[in-house]
């Protein structure tokens, strides 16, 4: 799953491709929202990306792109 995160006052959005699924992304997100913590995502290498919770502008979760090869119609 590819979760894109953006950052208030950073020029680029953050990228982490995990296993997780949809549910368990959004769950994450929340509770880190309401919490007042910290995000937490674990990509699919292992390596762990952590943003400020009240420095989130958004998190768009999506379906890995990886893999394809050539034109689509």
């Amino acid at each position: 799953m590819e979760v894109k995160i953006g950052v208030q006052n950073a020029a680029r959005e953050l990228s982490v491709d995990t296993d997780e699924t949809t549910d368990a992304i959004e769950k994450l997100v929340t509770g880190a929202i309401s919490g007042g913590g910290v995000l937490v995502l674990t990509d699919t290498k292992g390596q762990r990306t952590v943003v400020p919770a009240d420095k989130l502008a958004y998190v768009h979760i999506g379906r890995s792109s990886a893999g394809q090869v050539g034109f689509r119609s």
